[in-house]
């Protein structure tokens, strides 16, 4: 492992993204989210992911085009990714659906034409100390295999839900796989394994081998719920235009609802309530030589807040060799 400051793993991500094309400001838009991840010790979504998004534009004949907006009312959009990294593209979905949230209480927006859209949590954070809540859910190429099968036809589907409190917001941020793509593809670079009972081979035998993996299907989280629960993914994501199997890393569909919760009820008066009742879930008695219990969110958020203090990241030593190469030029 080599261990780099923030700044530093900060600055060689936003010089990767630019030698591969990205202008400053979008690089750093890269950056920031990727950053968020080492933070929160979710290294898969982390600096690695920026040697994918580098891998993914050097296999791209066709350029990417600018985003726009195809529909629009008061209250909705779809925006066309023009095939841009998806960390660009959800930032800018988000920023229309708390412009419309804010103006008229209420906003849907989605996302077609885009890949790689990170960590849903790091967009809901944001709209949470707005004041909103939300739901975010992606769909993307086919690679888990539905509950019982061994043939792809789910993407790792994940699906997250923000709350405003005060003095930090609840979040729920899951992938409806057994295992995430990114992480395959980190344990692949890194010649790792996967563990058992996460991958199907190309011939649906049980697989540790990564790269078997990203020829056969993954394994759906949760049995026959959780593949209920990615089966509605898919179709929320095909409800922005996205294909329901798009090829390769492609098409990925980024589908946000919005919601002012002053539309509804007093929204300080709810913030407090949601602090006071997530408060009231970490107070329940736990199982016997059990942990204490904890919401969602408190985990991830302990670990960036100790990787902050702590001013640095572990970053594999091969991750960060092809990051320095990326940002020399390839």
């Amino acid at each position: 492992m080599t261990a780099l400051s923030l700044p530093d793993a900060r600055a060689l991500v936003a010089a990767a993204m630019t030698s591969c094309g990205h202008s400053a400001e979008a690089a750093e838009t890269i950056a920031d989210h990727l950053v968020d991840c080492e933070l929160r010790g979710l290294s898969f979504g982390g600096l690695a992911r920026a040697l994918s998004i580098a891998e993914r534009i050097r296999t791209t004949e066709a350029p990417p085009r600018p985003i726009r907006i195809v529909a629009e009312t008061p209250v909705s959009a779809t925006v066309d990714g023009g095939d841009q990294v998806g960390y660009l593209v959800g930032t800018h979905a988000l920023r229309l659906a708390m412009a419309k949230a804010r103006a008229q209480g209420i906003a849907v927006v989605g996302a077609h034409n885009t890949w790689y859209t990170g960590m849903f949590s790091y967009y809901l954070e944001k709209a949470a100390a707005a004041g909103l809540a939300g739901m975010i859910a992606g769909s993307g190429p086919a690679v888990v295999a539905p509950h019982g099968g061994t043939e792809a036809r789910f993407g790792t589907n994940p699906i997250a839900f923000g709350f405003p409190a005060t003095p930090t917001p609840v979040i729920w941020d899951i992938g409806t796989s057994a295992v995430m793509y990114g992480e395959v593809r980190l344990k692949a670079r890194l010649g790792e394994k996967l563990a058992p009972g996460q991958a199907y081979d190309a011939a649906g035998a049980p697989t540790l081998d990564p790269a078997a993996a990203l020829g056969g299907a993954f394994g759906v989280w949760g049995a026959h719920k959780g593949s209920g629960l990615a089966l509605v993914v898919q179709l929320l994501g095909m409800m922005t235009g996205a294909a329901a199997d798009p090829p390769g890393v492609s098409d990925c569909g980024f589908f946000v609802v919005l919601v002012d919760p002053g539309v509804l009820t007093d929204p300080d008066d709810y913030r407090r309530r949601v602090a006071a009742f997530a408060e009231s879930v970490r107070a329940t008695r736990p199982v016997e030589d059990g942990h204490a219990v904890r919401m969602p969110f408190d985990r991830s958020a302990s670990r960036r807040d100790e990787t902050l203090r702590r001013g640095a990241i572990d970053v594999p030593e091969a991750v960060v060799a092809a990051l320095r190469k990326e940002a020399a030029g390839g």
